[in-house]
């Protein structure tokens, strides 16, 4: 049957598909507009597989509140360029939704949340069919608070680093995303030493002691002044893990506890999510590249 100009451009403004490849859908449908969206995203499917072995470190992340409900998202991609597309952005905003309206607590679970274009995995394989890299859900966090706690939230560089703290004993906004920007710019890993692990401190610990033993300029101090310089230096470090013993990166003269003192407000927890941290990038090696090509290989 004869393809109409006006089904094809229906068709492309509906999946955001390549117009030959519309036309092509419609054809092997026979003009069924929704049987030609499946056949599109049975062959995004395909091209999606494809690239399932790249490595995807850059992308998104993004904090979100809803009444006493918090999420956390990080999509990647394959190029920071990606992260700038109007089909990527969409995609992260759906993906926020999809998971605040949910229970779930995996990854997979997340994947098959009903979405517009039937779970969030179809959004996804889509999504990577149309923009052409491979996209994927890292990860997500759910936080949940109470009614007289505050969510302070702070994005960086556009999701680059996102960071949600939750605090209680105050309902100031500001204080709250006070330390949401504290979390996101000096990176603690715990709230405080009473939140810190037995194992932590004593590894810590032994790198201190292994740091001072093979120091020359230290050999000829006693034993005691060397534990004691070992205690200071395990002090100083763990104060870089612990968020109220930081430096409060608004005011240098006072650490945030001391903020937080003066405020009336506690911090609960905090979550922060840096693009691509722990994942391996690939770095092409072009000289390599123009060598092989050279000779052929």
């Amino acid at each position: 049957m004869a393809i109409t100009a006006a089904q094809v451009k229906e068709l492309r403004e509906m999946t955001g598909a390549g117009m030959m490849d519309c036309k092509k859908a419609l054809v092997e449908c026979e003009g069924d507009i929704k049987k030609a969206v499946d056949w599109l995203r049975e062959k995004g499917i395909s091209k999606a597989a494809k690239k399932e072995g790249r490595t995807a470190a850059e992308g998104l992340s993004r904090v979100a509140v809803c009444g006493n409900k918090a999420v956390l998202v990080e999509i990647n991609s394959e190029t920071d360029f990606v992260a700038k597309n109007d089909k990527f952005l969409a995609l992260l905003d759906e993906t926020v939704n999809t998971i605040m309206n949910s229970e779930a607590k995996t990854v997979e679970e997340a994947l098959e949340l009903p979405a517009a274009e039937g779970t969030l995995n179809d959004a996804i394989i889509s999504a990577t069919a149309i923009i052409g890299e491979k996209i994927k859900l890292r990860r997500f966090e759910i936080v949940t608070k109470n009614d007289d706690e505050i969510f302070g939230t702070y994005m960086h560089n556009g999701g680059q680093i996102s960071a949600l703290a939750v605090l209680k004993g105050t309902q100031d906004a500001q204080v709250a995303k006070n330390m949401a920007m504290q979390v996101a710019s000096m990176t603690p890993t715990y709230v405080s030493r009473k939140d810190m692990p037995a194992d932590i401190v004593e590894h810590e610990r032994q790198i201190q002691t292994e740091l001072v033993a093979n120091d020359e300029s230290l050999a000829s101090k006693p034993e005691k002044v060397k534990a004691g310089i070992v205690e200071g230096r395990l002090s100083k470090s763990l104060q870089e893990m612990c968020l109220v013993d930081q430096i409060f990166f608004l005011d240098q003269d006072k650490k945030c506890g001391q903020y937080l003192k003066e405020n009336g407000a506690e911090v609960v927890c905090f979550v922060r999510y840096k693009v691509g941290e722990g994942i391996e990038k690939k770095v092409d090696d072009f000289a390599a590249e123009v060598a092989a090509m050279a000779q052929g290989k």
